[in-house]
């Protein structure tokens, strides 16, 4: 498990709410289903209950016993009975050194995210995104519900094929809206898996740099840790490096798709990673570029 995780899930639990339409509601009233059409009829008005018939009292008569089928009865599964070849005994390893003693050193990943600015500045503009995108939803939510209620005042004027047309579309409106925001949600979420990752890729070289300065070799979770002293904090410290070398991150434009992005070649992305790590940087990654290129279309303050 990453030392990350935990800011991963704290950053992204705050940043993004899911937003969905109501299902779509019956448009028929329910006094069909009743036999007296909705309306309350007095008890002394209603007609009377015809007369209870006369029971006649039959006899039962022995049936013949069920012949057996002819699928055997289900035994309890036992576990079969496998093959187990032999494996070849590990023989006993020379001695080795010893490892070096264990200088320990805790962080707590959810208060170094809570100090860094950059967190705090990913969290306000992707929740922004998120409470606007909610408005858009309970607007077009109202919108549907009024043209519903619409379909329903009509509904004795109009044919069955008017008002079966007019759900049909009530329907596709609602099936579009629910694609929209499903992929305007989409897009929110990856815009904060792009700033957390930033985060998180910069966490790692600053942690290491941490430790090292104070000859530690073995950093543990605060949360996981029963005690400790205060020597061996390093929390805040990294979270003032943090801020010091990473204020701000990079947020993809509101109106961008951080995947449309990604295929444009504009800047590195999760796959080139994945390709240096098995085989290493290219002649064109290790090159300096003669210009640098224009940072895309982001949110980003310069001071």
């Amino acid at each position: 498990m990453s030392i990350f995780s935990a800011a991963r899930f704290m950053a992204a639990s705050a940043l993004l709410a899911s937003v969905s339409l109501p299902s779509l509601a019956q448009a028929q009233s329910a006094q069909n289903s009743s036999g007296n059409g909705g309306w309350f009829v007095p008890k002394t008005a209603q007609p009377a209950p015809p007369p209870a018939q006369r029971q006649v009292r039959r006899v039962p008569v022995a049936q013949p016993m069920a012949q057996d089928s002819d699928e055997p009865m289900q035994q309890p599964e036992t576990p079969p009975v496998l093959p187990q070849p032999p494996i070849p005994d590990s023989p006993d390893l020379p001695k080795a050194a010893p490892p070096p003693a264990a200088l320990l050193g805790v962080i707590s990943i959810p208060t170094v995210m809570r100090l860094s600015s950059a967190a705090a500045e990913a969290q306000r503009v992707l929740g922004e995104r998120r409470d606007k995108l909610a408005a858009a939803a309970q607007k077009e939510q109202a919108g549907w519900r009024a043209e519903q209620q619409k379909l329903q005042e009509s509904a004795r004027t109009l044919t069955s094929e008017q008002i079966q047309l007019r759900e049909r579309h009530l329907q596709e409106r609602r099936a579009n809206a629910q694609r929209d925001f499903a992929n305007r949600a989409r897009i929110i979420q990856e815009a904060a898996n792009v700033s957390l990752n930033q985060i998180e890729r910069e966490l790692v070289r600053i942690v290491r740099q941490v430790a090292a300065s104070h000859s530690m070799n073995l950093v543990l979770h605060s949360e996981q840790v029963a005690l400790h002293v205060d020597g061996q904090d390093i929390t805040e410290e990294t979270a003032k490096v943090l801020n010091k070398v990473l204020p701000h991150v990079f947020i993809p434009a509101e109106d961008v798709d951080p995947e449309v992005l990604a295929k444009s070649g504009k800047m590195p992305t999760t796959a080139d990673e994945d390709t240096t790590s098995q085989v290493g940087p290219g002649p064109a990654a290790q090159a300096a570029p003669a210009q640098p290129e224009a940072a895309p279309a982001s949110i980003l303050r310069k001071h």
